[in-house]
């Protein structure tokens, strides 16, 4: 048996006491008032409500060697980036490393593999694959449902999907960025619980009202805590801290503790906050982690206090592991599984010939991952469209990593580089590389140095290359966090010194080609209106209109 002193902090009875508490067979034998001389708070562990642990570019065990350290004992993954990559395999690879650790992942069934038809994945997951997943015990509930037209319009597939979450009596996530009025009324009375891509207050509130669990997400590429936090006070019972995607520099430095730190710092009350980060999860998922109870598992953690939840100690069902600085998880040894079947392409696969006076421009918005649909005056030289770096319109490009095809071709604004390219094999959600340059000979060279690699993250000028490789699916790394974090916080120091103005270049990159956020995308297919959900054209007639 182990005992703990600690003050403890009973968030369901909203008190805060000296007490022990007694460990047995991983399980919390007793929790007792007792008078001791510890300052430090005994709490249950966060959980991050929903997050791809894929997006750390770590695979699942070397995630729990740095969430531990923030006081964060399980997640709510979807692992629906590998699956867009490797099908089922994928997600097979992600339980099985994560059961490598004491860490709980608890992953779902990736609902839309592809996310569209509207562009080339390395898998298909259909309804009965989904049956076959939910019928697995390790697999929690059905993954964001990020086809909300296809709810919207009954579409046959997506309502199979929905169907077997509800036979197998497991929660279905949502994913409708935007969407209100009745639209939202049908995509939840079909049986969708959650939405972690609110992005203003008012939409937030609306889904609230009609039954939905929020999520406030604040990621490395979007963050909305300052957006929805306003809501907590009054709607604490139904909302979840979550990351959706996070970096590995950005996971070094914290994860849901800073959000606790950050809502108490409004003088937000202690117990809602912590209601939120470390109780909902469980009732909402039913999920098998402690919530500092008797005969719960023995998931808690130690902090120095309730303002910044500084990490003493982490318990994961009794076992200790992480203790006053040193994560005790230890490394494991893991397959590299990939899909990577694109050749070298030539500068001349660039090129983009063309007279059009006008095209459309893909405006990235930082912090977010919704775009600007935007018209802008093109720039022709030798009959080439080309980038404009002093307007900042530069040349973007998604290559189908899957099998040799022609690349597909836009402009993209709010990138800032002046010069060189920027390329990365993190491409949501099919995972295609995606390259944005100031010229094609430097996005030709970005894009080669990714194929020689089957995958990463790279900056090229014309006299330096910097690349991270990810051997793992071509997006995640087979090294640690520290190696990971320092590599990437390298290549985004080089992409700022290139021109960028984007507080995360990578992440923001990595979210062009994600079709099912509004408004313009490109994808491997071309380019992609995700308000209309339809191909447009890059050329704008001249005798059309513009405001």
């Amino acid at each position: 048996m182990k005992k703990i002193q600690g003050q403890i902090v009973d968030i369901e009875n909203r008190k805060i006491y000296k007490g022990e508490v007694t460990i047995k067979d991983r399980k919390i034998a007793s929790i007792i008032e007792k008078d001791h001389n510890s300052n430090h708070y005994i709490l249950p562990g966060f959980i991050d409500a929903h997050i791809h642990i894929e997006s750390s570019m770590l695979v699942p065990s070397e995630f729990a060697k740095i969430a531990v350290k923030h006081g964060t004992v399980a997640t709510v993954s979807d692992p629906h980036e590998i699956a867009n990559v490797l099908g089922v395999e994928g997600v097979e690879f992600m339980i099985e490393n994560g059961k490598k650790t004491p860490f709980k992942f608890n992953f779902g069934a990736p609902s839309c593999v592809p996310a569209t038809s509207f562009e080339s994945a390395g898998a298909i997951i259909d309804s009965d694959a989904i049956n076959k997943l939910l019928s697995n015990p390790d697999i929690k509930y059905l993954a964001e449902m990020m086809n909300y037209p296809g709810v919207l319009f009954d579409d046959e597939a997506v309502l199979k999907k929905i169907a077997w979450a509800k036979h197998h009596n497991k929660p279905i996530d949502g994913h409708a960025p935007g969407i209100i009025g009745a639209d939202i009324t049908k995509y939840i009375d079909s049986g969708i619980s959650t939405d972690h891509e609110c992005f203003t207050y008012d939409e937030a509130l609306e889904k609230l009202h009609k039954g939905m669990k929020i999520l406030i997400r604040e990621g490395s590429a979007a963050k909305n805590f300052d957006a929805l936090i306003d809501l907590l006070p009054d709607y604490f019972e139904n909302m979840m801290f979550c990351s959706d995607d996070k970096h590995p520099d950005d996971l070094i430095i914290s994860h849901i503790n800073k959000l606790c730190a950050r809502a108490v710092a409004m003088e937000m009350n202690v117990f809602n906050v912590l209601q939120v980060a470390c109780l909902n999860p469980i009732k909402h998922y039913n999920l098998d982690v402690g919530g500092l109870k008797v005969g719960d598992f023995a998931d808690f953690i130690v902090v120095e206090d309730l303002f910044d939840f500084k990490t003493v100690q982490t318990y994961i069902s009794g076992e200790l592991v992480f203790n006053e600085g040193k994560s005790l998880i230890e490394t494991v040894t893991f397959d590299t599984p990939n899909n990577f079947n694109t050749t070298i392409k030539t500068i001349e696969e660039f090129a983009l010939k063309s007279n059009a006076k006008k095209i459309r421009v893909i405006e990235v918005v930082d912090g977010e991952l919704v775009t600007n649909e935007i018209i802008e005056d093109a720039l022709i030289v030798d009959n080439n469209l080309v980038s404009n770096t002093e307007k900042d319109i530069l040349k973007m490009t998604v290559v189908n990593r899957y099998k040799n095809e022609k690349p597909a071709l836009a402009f993209i604004k709010n990138f800032g580089l002046k010069e060189g390219a920027i390329a990365s094999s993190v491409g949501h959600d099919s995972h295609n590389i995606i390259a944005v340059g100031v010229s094609d000979e430097m996005i030709c060279k970005a894009v080669n140095l990714l194929i020689e690699n089957k995958g990463g993250i790279c900056a090229v000028t014309s006299s330096e290359e910097k690349i991270l490789p990810l051997p793992v699916a071509g997006i995640m790394s087979d090294k640690d966090a520290e190696t990971v974090g320092e590599n990437y916080a390298e290549l985004d120091a080089l992409a700022k010194k290139m021109g960028s103005t984007l507080n995360a270049p990578y992440m923001s990159l990595s979210f062009m080609a994600l079709l099912v956020i509004p408004s313009l995308k490109l994808s491997d297919k071309g380019l992609f209106n995700g308000t209309r959900f339809e191909f447009v054209d890059l050329e704008v007639k001249e005798l059309l209109k513009y405001e």
